[in-house]
């Protein structure tokens, strides 16, 4: 039965041209999604790996496509979400080293791209053509997240530290596009921390009323609301696989696409994103089954997901795949972390890590890589 399915699932797909919307096949309500996602996206990965034996690949499955006379190369994605890579867009000067990539990707208003690194490089400023004109927050080498807000007409980055100076480590910052320092939070001892490295921070958010959530993703998962100015108001969520609990509360994200503003958690090792509400109530889980995904950005009503075992998921509002970008079928270059950038296809990915989409949907990606490897994709329009 679940082969002819999965069998009936691929034939719906070729059929339309598109993936079929997850509210027309498996959704009756937002309320339910969570009860559904998980046989839902079985169904679609069953689907996928079918497709060979079946009736030719279906439209989610990532394609590298074959160069022509006129054409871009190194294709990936399908339908409407087929990306052309940018090559050595990101490229630095010589004598310059990205160190470890194991960060994250932003943007400000102006549309320069913030990519932070694992080295004494900081956090590298290039202007949209791929120019590097400056580097911040040098003083911080291993800035693990990065967040963009604008309010009241400033631009801060609310970031995540790993290693900072000799004197402090593990640490949220806020700061502005210039890398200065306007806000500094420590491991609370009122939640519980007295000793070193239990407070290992990977991902921080303001949410829609200036509250700040902080994960404790290589910690023991919880995550942790303070009021605007830095003051600990409580903790939710904490390590399990259980609903409401997390193994490795990697990355945070604000969902804005639905009513209600929810948390948008990457619950790494569990393989899922879950939402939470802001008084970190557990609301359901998004999409189980994933690759390790690591962090979330968001274009209208898509995310984009980074999986650290070499791939990209682009999910419509329903959570749906309609699109995998860079899937590396290479298992032993997934999340392997000494791998050489340059035995990596450039069409694949070997352990995404941050993600950025822009406003015209120009994707960037870090992988988790200890020589450093950035890619830019573009949005190929069809003629």
């Amino acid at each position: 039965m679940d082969l002819l399915l999965a069998i009936d699932l691929i034939r719906l797909i070729g059929r339309s041209g598109t993936p079929m919307k997850g509210h027309d096949m498996f959704l009756q309500n937002k309320t339910n999604a969570s009860q559904v996602d998980r046989r839902a996206f079985c169904q679609l990965a069953g689907a996928t790996a079918l497709a060979g034996l079946t009736i030719g690949p279906p439209t989610i499955q990532a394609e590298v496509h074959d160069s022509q006379p006129g054409e871009l190369q190194h294709q990936t994605g399908n339908g409407e979400w087929t990306y052309a890579v940018v090559p050595h867009w990101g490229q630095l000067p010589e004598g310059k080293s990205f160190g470890g990539t194991h960060g994250a990707i932003s943007s400000d208003k102006a549309g320069n791209v913030y990519v932070s690194t694992q080295s004494q490089t900081g956090i590298l400023v290039y202007d949209p053509n791929g120019r590097l004109i400056r580097t911040i927050a040098t003083a911080y080498p291993e800035v693990h997240s990065l967040h963009y807000a604008e309010e009241n007409g400033e631009e801060f980055f609310y970031t995540t530290v790993q290693k900072g100076t000799p004197e402090e480590n593990w640490l949220f910052l806020k700061i502005k596009t210039d890398g200065t320092v306007v806000q500094k939070i420590k491991a609370p001892p009122a939640a519980g921390f007295h000793a070193p490295n239990e407070w290992r921070i990977t991902a921080a958010v303001p949410g829609p009323d200036g509250s700040i959530f902080i994960a404790n993703g290589y910690g023991d998962s919880r995550i942790f609301k303070f009021n605007k100015h830095g003051d600990y108001q409580s903790s939710f969520s904490g390590h399990g696989s259980e609903d409401g609990k997390c193994d490795c509360s990697h990355g945070l994200a604000v969902d804005l696409r639905y009513d209600q503003p929810l948390l948008l958690v990457c619950d790494r090792e569990n393989l899922r994103l879950s939402h939470y509400d802001f008084d970190g109530k557990f609301v359901g889980h998004v999409t189980q089954h994933l690759r390790r995904p690591c962090q979330v950005s968001f274009h209208g009503d898509y995310a984009v997901v980074s999986e650290l075992q070499g791939r990209v998921t682009i999910l419509d509002k329903d959570n749906m795949p309609v699109a995998f970008l860079g899937d590396n079928p290479l298992r032993s270059q997934w999340a392997n972390y000494q791998l050489n950038p340059e035995s990596i296809a450039a069409t694949q990915f070997s352990a995404a890590h941050g993600c950025f989409i822009d406003g015209a949907a120009n994707l960037y990606v870090s992988d988790w890589n200890q020589a450093g490897r950035l890619t830019k994709l573009t949005r190929v329009v069809a003629a």
